[in-house]
């Protein structure tokens, strides 16, 4: 589904990625792993064109890079960003209403009636303002909301950021049904690896913007140079 070769991203005259090459195959979920600063969220920033990219990204065969972040969310990529990114001032219905923007169809009310089952807390919430909401139940509306987009591809970076541990299971723990359910494709960002391997199929570790391991979730989770970096070993 995803295809990256040769990406190199930047911000103005600061270099973040060298050459990454990875991808996400159809129906799978695949784990960035890395220290703060080695260039996790750069690449899920750079798949959306969102700072100065070049090489190639293939989104189901065709390169992305170039195209608008509008258009490649119309394409079937959504990116959940750090730190939620909800609308504050606007009702937990009104940002699901948000994430629908770029849909023509008529079942956008029929998709917040299936997310409201998924989280329940949110459709107890559903008139709320965003703002007013716990850590946990923004998280669970800025991936509803992303959601609402219908995509093929899910971006998440740092999901489990500034949440409870027993919050972060349980929205792990949902993830892992979407993606037996639907089918949904993910390329998560996360520090908390131990959940992450538990949920990916499959793992890459970047380091200062080259990615330097790669290989199952289950290889990764046994090897030493992870479990010292990033498991606590």
């Amino acid at each position: 589904m995803l295809k990256v070769e040769g990406l190199h991203a930047s911000y103005g005259a600061v270099s973040v990625l060298r050459g990454l090459d990875f991808e996400v195959p159809d129906g799978e979920v695949r784990v960035i792993l890395g220290a703060n600063g080695a260039g996790k969220t750069t690449t899920l920033r750079a798949i959306c064109n969102m700072c100065n990219v070049s090489g190639t990204v293939e989104f189901e065969g065709e390169n992305i890079v170039g195209t608008s972040t509008a258009q490649i969310v119309q394409k079937g990529v959504a990116h959940v960003p750090q730190g939620r990114g909800t609308f504050p001032e606007l009702s937990v219905t009104d940002n699901l209403l948000v994430g629908a923007y770029v849909r023509k169809d008529n079942e956008v009310r029929d998709d917040i009636g299936r997310w409201f089952e998924i989280f329940p807390r949110l459709e107890e919430r559903k008139d709320q303002l965003a703002g007013s909401l716990s850590g946990g139940e923004q998280q669970m509306l800025a991936v509803a909301r992303a959601l609402m987009s219908r995509p093929r591809l899910l971006l998440l970076d740092e999901p489990s950021l500034g949440l409870a541990p027993l919050i972060i299971e349980d929205l792990f723990e949902r993830f892992t049904a979407l993606n037996k359910e639907t089918g949904l494709t993910m390329l998560v960002v996360e520090q908390n690896a131990n959940l992450a391997l538990e949920m990916a199929d499959y793992g890459y570790v970047i380091e200062s913007g080259h990615i330097t391991l790669s290989g199952p979730a289950d290889q990764l989770k046994n090897d030493p140079a992870v479990q010292e970096a990033y498991l606590g070993a």
